[in-house]
């Protein structure tokens, strides 16, 4: 079975924070990173991107791995071709893949129906890798995320989504400063 990163939510605090004390283990060069030497990730943009495409790409060059770099117009998805059918071919071909998908539910698709993990490089919904860089950084600072409060000056969007995912998670204040009309869904803070 294989493990995917879709959402902060679905996973322990115990599973995040060991991500985030190997992630600064690997950068302050204590332990070696493991090797994707021999493996293929496929990284699929239905958006473009600057920063998800850089950082993904150079750091599975820096692990070894061979990133394969694709966007909509490049595969047939964009002439039809279901989630489904290209998960398949996805399996056959590569060892994972991160996906920068325009609708969440194409992600959930997609981690359904391939045989291979699967990372969230960015939904509508969600943008789980930002926040634990997020976090890594704000660790780097102040030494540890816990205790401290987080201020979020802006519109409910996907960010939002996952810091409040990560607020659950990680022992932080969040604090909400958004617009009447542009809150968060009380559903999710209510979750929270």
């Amino acid at each position: 079975m294989s493990t995917n990163f879709i959402d902060i939510a679905d996973h322990s605090s115990t599973a995040l924070r060991d991500i985030l004390q190997l992630a600064h283990k690997m950068k302050s060069g204590v332990i070696s990173p493991p090797s994707l030497l021999g493996k293929t990730i496929a990284m699929i943009f239905e958006k473009s991107s600057t920063r998800t495409r850089i950082s993904f790409e150079v750091g599975i060059k820096q692990l070894g791995g061979t990133p394969l770099v694709l966007t909509s117009s490049d595969m047939q998805l964009s002439r039809g071709e279901t989630i489904k059918d290209t998960a398949k071919v996805l399996s056959r071909y590569v060892d994972a893949v991160m996906i920068r998908a325009r609708s969440h539910e194409t992600i959930l698709q997609l981690k359904e129906n391939v045989e291979i993990p699967v990372i969230n490089g960015l939904t509508n919904l969600s943008h789980p890798c930002q926040i634990m860089a997020d976090i890594m950084t704000i660790e780097e600072e102040f030494d540890c995320i816990d205790g401290l409060t987080i201020a979020w000056f802006g519109d409910s969007n996907n960010v939002l989504k996952s810091c409040i995912d990560a607020a659950v998670k990680f022992p932080f204040s969040l604090r909400i400063a958004s617009p009447e009309e542009y809150r968060p869904d009380k559903e999710l803070i209510k979750k929270a």
